[in-house]
């Protein structure tokens, strides 16, 4: 009986270790994309180191807090699905606009606004899902995962695209070596190995890195020990009609996104999603803006990096997303842990995104094959998949509309996302279905 315990004990404690690292993987899988935000804000708001400091420590802090509130099933909020939230690259340039021209309290004021629209209409949007089938949703996922490999390759050259350093060898090396890594053990790796790829491929770069002389530990030795999140840090909230009607834009922008994370997921554990859930979800999100203007810190909502680790990983359970979220609560709450991760150089973050974001364009292809692949499906997948990677690739087209506007059409989600929403309408639903000609077999 003694020896049963031992073994139970024994069998735990790995459980729990293994979990520990999955969870990791699943930090270090955001870890980058979420610090840029913070990152780009205070810098183009020209917020001090200390400034800087508490509002990168703070914001590692809420996505914890966000990740919980989303994988805690609740009767009003949480869809239950491995997802980590964390502050979208949609909000960046209306947050710096309304920062420069009206100050930092608007722009927490337009957060809480934001969240709480988002609070508000989960339950309308929510019931928007039959303008999602298959044919739009697959089309979605495969741009979400195409429309971030430019965000892949600029991190793989070094990050700022207008530095003299971008691209240069060593960055090139770090960043093919770490996807070569990756790709490797999945190939040849069996087991637990074959579920950390991407967390072995990051720390085998950041080591080469370290090799390369690329990496130096200053920043870690003037970060703090200890910060706890307060309220109100940068200022009282304050409101203004314009700041709020653009952060409501970007805000569905991202629940669009978020759509299509959600259904990539459920996609990959062959669970069906229903009102109920969707509606939880964009509760979570709206909650956890709430949360982020409280704090002085950001809007969250679901990554798109993370459906790539759980496709890779193979890992469909919730526990190792929760001690995700833990880690990202500790790691917020003492600076100088945080400091470490940001020693990871942006070319090994961008080698991982490329296999990454490319597994989940792959997973859109995979229900988009799943989809009958007549003229009229045919003619929604390529205008809204060509439209929305035409403006990211190209978003200065729409540079003399206004800026609301152009907050919309130069994000390539909400474009390829919309065409295919208002096509499928059209096509599948009207009588312009009977005008499109099928292909005879």
């Amino acid at each position: 009986m003694r020896g049963r315990t031992i073994l139970e004990n024994t069998q735990n404690d790995r459980s729990v270790v293994k979990n520990l690292i999955l969870g990791f993987q699943h930090l270090l899988a955001m870890y980058s994309g979420d610090i840029l935000v913070p990152l780009l804000i205070g810098g183009a708001l020209h917020f001090t180191a200390a400034q800087m400091t508490y509002l990168v420590s703070m914001d590692i802090f809420m996505c914890g807090v966000a990740t919980l509130l989303q994988l805690k099933r609740t009767p009003i909020t949480g869809i239950g699905l491995p997802v980590v939230l964390g502050c979208a690259v949609e909000y960046v340039a209306p947050l710096q606009s309304i920062g420069k021209h009206f100050g930092w309290a608007y722009m927490y004021g337009g957060i809480i606004s934001a969240g709480i629209f988002i609070f508000l209409v989960a339950g309308i949007f929510a019931n928007l899902r039959r303008f999602f089938p298959p044919v739009v949703t697959g089309s979605l996922i495969t741009l979400i995962g195409f429309t971030l490999i430019p965000v892949a390759f600029q991190d793989l050259g070094g990050g700022d695209s207008t530095a003299k350093s971008f691209g240069t060898p060593s960055n090139l090396i770090l960043g093919f070596a770490t996807a070569l890594i990756i790709i490797a053990i999945n190939i040849w790796g069996r087991g637990f190995l074959k579920q950390i790829s991407v967390l072995i491929g990051i720390v085998v770069g950041t080591l080469l890195a370290i090799g390369m002389g690329k990496i130096g530990f200053a920043s870690v030795s003037a970060a703090h020990w200890f910060q706890l999140p307060q309220l109100f840090y940068f200022g009282v909230p304050k409101f203004e009609w314009s700041s709020i009607a653009t952060m409501i834009l970007a805000a569905i922008t991202c629940m669009i996104e978020s759509t299509g994370v959600y259904y990539a997921l459920a996609d990959i554990l062959g669970r069906d999603l229903d009102n109920t859930d969707l509606k939880h979800g964009y509760r979570s999100e709206g909650i956890a803006a709430i949360f982020g203007g409280i704090f002085n810190t950001f809007p969250y909502s679901t990554f798109s990096q993370n459906v790539g680790i759980v496709q890779l990983s193979g890992i469909k359970k919730l526990r190792p997303v929760y001690y995700s979220a833990f880690l990202l609560l500790l790691l917020g709450l003492i600076p100088k842990f945080g400091a470490i991760a940001t020693l990871i150089p942006s070319s090994v973050l961008g080698g991982a995104m490329l296999v990454m974001f490319g597994m989940v364009g792959a997973q859109g292809i995979k229900m988009l094959l799943k989809v009958e692949l007549n003229n009229k499906n045919m003619l929604i997948i390529a205008v809204s998949i060509g439209l929305g990677l035409g403006v990211t690739t190209e978003p200065t087209l729409f540079q003399f509309l206004p800026t609301e506007v152009q907050t919309i059409l130069s994000n390539g989600m909400v474009v390829g996302s919309f065409t295919a929403v208002i096509l499928n309408l059209l096509l599948n639903n009207t009588s312009l279905k009977n005008k499109v000609e099928e292909e005879k077999s």
